[in-house]
């Protein structure tokens, strides 16, 4: 496949960045430090390739068991294992992060830095047209929603438990992405055995689009709930500001 058509995987990653941006519009994060998240998260495709090759020799069975190692260790553990790490070491301690909406949107950053680089990489590997625009419209609606919806669960825990001290925090919302991001690939490797019967297969075919609708709505209703917070907690910051002020011109 020409390197240029592969190129063009980047497509779906960035457009859904800038949904992102736009929904992070009230108060938006630097530019340079979304980058920076988008850029590690990227650079993780690095690590995440050599140990899932490491991990791929290791494996000794085959069938339904390898399906599900493959699925919930190989790829979901390590690669949403990745995108915490990023969210931790490239933004954790940052100062621009100061919102609950802040770990939804540096990790969902993160989670498509990943996406973009994998995508490319998918499209490459394709040898016929047809396939290439098949490959591009199924990873365009599903594989790179997932990694940005499973890695914004991340941000979204992680950031109710730093700033209101509730919920499971970083690893709980790790926990919610592995099994999200876990149940999407088994279903489409479960899918590809020849033991499975025509009838599982079009279930399993339901599976992704399941995870992708659900979570989709789940997180936005809980980005929703978070920039709520943050504007009360702006509003409330503003009244502080303005109490404080009133006292100083009385004395």
């Amino acid at each position: 496949m020409p390197t240029w058509m592969a190129l063009t995987g980047v497509l779906p990653a960035l457009a859904l960045m800038t949904l992102v941006d736009l929904a992070d519009a009230k108060r938006p994060e630097p530019h340079w430090q979304v980058r920076k998240l988008a850029l590690l998260g990227a650079l993780a495709v690095i690590p995440v390739f050599f140990l899932q090759t490491w991990l791929a020799k290791l494996v000794t069975f085959s069938g339904p068991s390898a399906a599900f190692f493959d699925s919930f260790v190989s790829a979901a553990l390590i690669e949403e294992g990745a995108k915490a790490l990023v969210l931790w070491f490239g933004v954790w301690r940052h100062p621009a992060f100061d919102e609950r909406l802040d770990g939804i949107v540096y990790a969902t950053r993160a989670g498509l830095g990943f996406a973009l680089v994998e995508n490319v990489l998918a499209l490459s590997s394709t040898d016929t047209t047809f396939g290439f625009l098949g490959t591009f419209v199924l990873r365009a609606f599903f594989a790179v929603p997932v990694h940005a919806i499973a890695a914004g669960f991340i941000g979204d825990f992680a950031a109710r438990r730093r700033f209101d001290g509730t919920g499971p925090g970083l690893l709980g919302g790790l926990v919610v992405a592995v099994l999200l991001h876990g149940l999407y690939d088994t279903a489409l490797s479960l899918a590809q055995l020849s033991t499975v019967s025509i009838e599982m297969k079009g279930a399993l075919a339901l599976v992704p689009l399941f995870v992708v609708g659900v979570g989709f709505f789940v997180l936005r209703a809980r980005a929703t709930e978070a920039l709520r917070r943050d504007d009360e907690a702006h509003a409330h910051a503003g009244r502080r500001v303005q109490h404080a002020e009133a006292g100083y011109v009385l004395r």
